[in-house]
């Protein structure tokens, strides 16, 4: 059995006897250790001090005189450093700024014509299936002299797998929310873009009957500084496209005309329109970018 460090010893229990003189079991000590209990974490507990009237020294050994502890050795002390309170937002080492709404663009000095091709913009192209959007904003973020990212509804839309929505299949509640959400993702994306100094251009077919759910969305989604351009080429030439298309892209005609039909609702809506039924794709960059730059001097109402 151990005891306290610091206590005497206790005398050889004879048959017969109760404890010796001037010593307390260790029961009546609180923190000595008994069977059983946890070792005790405080300071290690004073002799017992004899009865009232006791004047002979105690039977048994006498415990030697405790040493003085001997200090320690000083070590010189380890170089401290700040610490560095880690980013909130960070991609590796990189800290990211928060993104927010897209303002809208200042206008430029009347002296100097705005150059869209050098200005951080977000654009959203509008259009039917089969007008050329897809082609057009590649070819638009390919040739730019800033940094830009395309960012194609449909893509994202996508990227559901298992579960996937299809419209062609009749269009139901699970395809509504699907297309909201692939645009909420867009508008988070563009605005993380947009805060690190990276233009976009978003395309989606969106419908003018429909303004809280399409352009209303897109506008709190980005912010108001979005600046959106309808392309919308002939009822032909959208059905010629969209047979060339595959897969689930690819709708029949008859859906091609309802929407080219709801489509034409734009006109009057204050929005540029660009119809690029004879234009090729980098003709019809290069007049978006003339329409970019008349709406940074002087932004649609939307």
């Amino acid at each position: 059995m151990q005891h306290a460090v610091g206590s005497p010893l206790p005398p050889p229990h004879q048959p017969g006897h109760g404890p010796a003189v001037g010593w307390s079991p260790a029961a009546q000590h609180p923190g000595a250790h008994q069977p059983g209990a946890n070792p005790p974490h405080s300071a290690p507990a004073p002799p017992p001090h004899p009865a009232p009237g006791f004047t002979g020294a105690p039977s048994g050994p006498v415990p030697p005189a405790p040493q003085p502890p001997v200090p320690p050795v000083p070590h010189p002390p380890a170089p401290q450093h700040a610490p560095v309170p880690p980013a909130t937002d960070t991609t590796g080492h990189v800290p990211l700024p928060p993104g927010g709404p897209v303002g809208v663009p200042s206008p430029p000095p009347a002296a100097t014509a705005p150059d869209p091709t050098a200005t951080t913009l977000a654009v959203l192209l509008i259009g039917p299936a089969g007008a050329g959007k897809t082609s057009v904003a590649k070819f638009w973020a390919d040739h730019r002299r800033v940094p830009t990212a395309h960012i194609s509804l449909d893509d994202v839309r996508e990227w559901v797998r298992s579960g996937f929505a299809d419209p062609q299949r009749g269009w139901n509640d699970n395809s509504e929310a699907q297309y909201r959400l692939a645009r909420r993702t867009c508008g988070f994306a563009a605005r993380n873009f947009l805060a690190n100094g990276i233009s976009c251009i978003l395309d989606d077919a969106i419908f003018p009957d429909r303004p809280a759910v399409g352009l209303g969305g897109w506008k709190r989604h980005v912010g108001p500084g979005l600046l959106p351009v309808v392309l919308l080429p002939g009822l032909e030439v959208v059905l010629e496209r969209n047979a060339e298309r595959s897969g689930n892209r690819r709708l029949t005609d008859e859906e091609v005309a309802r929407i080219h039909g709801r489509m034409a609702g734009w006109y009057g809506s204050g929005l540029p329109i660009i119809d690029n039924s004879q234009l090729d794709v980098p003709t019809t960059a290069r007049v978006l970018d003339d329409v970019l730059a008349r709406a940074i001097a002087s932004p649609p109402k939307w």
